[in-house]
């Protein structure tokens, strides 16, 4: 279809800009552009973890849990359902990932996420689908009970095991990692010659082949599946469309109120492998509050995506980078990354102004450039409190900068009752 206008009934409709679509060999080039640029920091600043594969490594481990949210959360909103209960979800997966996860196995382990996120799911999709209640106010809600009542099963099932208490559950088996032996090594080794992109690019590589969770294969297999059952199958066309049309997919014979409790549910169940990863890869046991916000970091990442599983885990990361920057390299890799982000802020000011023409905005980040500019001219070492914080500034940035070009479902957060279009 056309960007042409179409003429719904006595309504008018306008077709939304065409989005911009990179072939497998442009991502590519995208991405050895990132290398160049973290490359270039490294040189310029001397930070030389900027880069490295451990801390890469950290940042897919870190970025695991909020990719698997967001998910859970792009299959919810597709279907019309606002999902900001994905931390309550979490929540649930993670003590569930504890409990089966000692009882019978870290295997098992993951079955009891997935359930413990479709539980919380499945409160949801009743709230929300079946008795019309606010998507906000429920998700809200199933974030705060869901953190209580995690906390009274804590300490009814994991105060009187060994190694368990109140706020943990005992230690867990480890899951099976994966590397691939002698190319991990040599990949090494080319990266601590610090030679200029070269090496920088085997740092690259060798976190994809070097100690790997079978779990990070699941959730990348999972992105793969979710976009060709979504945007490639029937069901996901009939599942797009209600959220984007409800009436119109009814009209049409589709079974909206179910759609959407199989949405919320799938959404459920991703939350709560999130959840799972935590408990059984990241920690390997059941903590309070272990989740840290990052089912609503989950949130943020698929609205950076623009509700697309590409642009998703894009921004996953992102910021499983930076929080695996201020973890890793604390003050001083946070630092090196004021030069970067005043340089970008200078260039999108300078862009708004002469390709878009909006001068306010375009000052405004020119001056927020400059000032942090400054700021890295005139220190050596970001404060640990501030530097903690990298995370979710991170994503109110993304957010901010990204919010122009966002389209979300038509019909995301409508409260819908079956029978509407007649």
């Amino acid at each position: 279809m056309s960007a042409a206008d179409l003429k719904v009934g006595s309504e008018r409709v306008v077709a939304a800009p065409r989005r911009l679509r990179l072939s497998p060999l442009q991502w590519v080039g995208v991405g050895l552009g990132g290398v160049f640029v973290l490359s270039v920091l490294r040189v310029v600043t001397g930070a030389q973890d900027v880069d490295s594969s451990g801390l890469l490594i950290a940042a897919f481990g870190l970025a695991v849990p909020i990719a698997l949210a967001g998910l859970g959360g792009l299959w919810s909103e597709r279907a019309g359902v606002v999902n900001i209960g994905l931390e309550g979800m979490m929540i649930l997966g993670t003590w569930g990932a504890g409990f089966l996860g000692y009882h019978l196995g870290p295997w098992m382990g993951l079955v009891g996420a997935v359930i413990g996120g479709m539980l919380g799911a499945l409160i949801h999709a009743i709230a929300t689908v079946t008795f019309g209640v606010d998507h906000i106010v429920s998700g809200v809600a199933l974030n705060i009970v869901a953190l209580g009542f995690a906390k009274y099963l804590s300490v009814r099932f994991f105060s009187t095991l060994p190694g368990g208490g109140p706020t943990q559950s005992p230690p867990l088996d480890e899951l099976p990692t994966f590397s691939i032996p002698g190319l991990s090594d040599a990949l090494y080794e080319i990266e601590q010659k610090h030679i200029f992109f070269i090496s920088d690019l085997a740092g690259v590589l060798r976190a994809f082949c070097t100690d790997v969770s079978v779990v990070t294969i699941l959730a990348v297999l999972l992105f793969i599946a979710t976009f060709y059952i979504l945007w490639r199958s029937a069901f996901g066309l009939r599942l797009r469309s209600v959220g984007e049309s409800p009436v119109a997919a009814e009209s049409l014979g589709v079974n909206v109120l179910r759609y959407k409790f199989v949405a919320v549910l799938i959404s459920g169940g991703l939350a709560g492998l999130g959840g799972g990863f935590l408990a059984l890869v990241a920690a390997n046991l059941f903590r309070d509050g272990q989740t840290g916000g990052r089912g609503y970091i989950g949130l943020a990442a698929m609205i950076f995506g623009n509700w697309r599983p590409g642009g998703l885990l894009a921004g996953s990361v992102l910021f499983g980078y930076t929080d695996a920057a201020q973890l890793r390299g604390g003050g001083t890799t946070v630092h090196a990354f004021l030069l970067l982000l005043a340089v970008l802020l200078i260039g999108i000011g300078v862009w708004q102004v002469v390709r878009r023409g909006r001068l306010a905005q375009g000052v405004v980040a020119v001056i927020v450039g400059s000032l942090v500019g400054t700021w890295y001219a005139l220190t050596d070492i970001v404060p640990p409190e501030l530097s903690s914080t990298t995370p979710y500034v991170t994503t109110l940035l993304v957010l901010a900068f990204a919010s122009q070009r966002l389209r979300m479902p038509a019909a995301d957060g409508q409260i819908y009752r079956k029978g509407e279009g007649h």
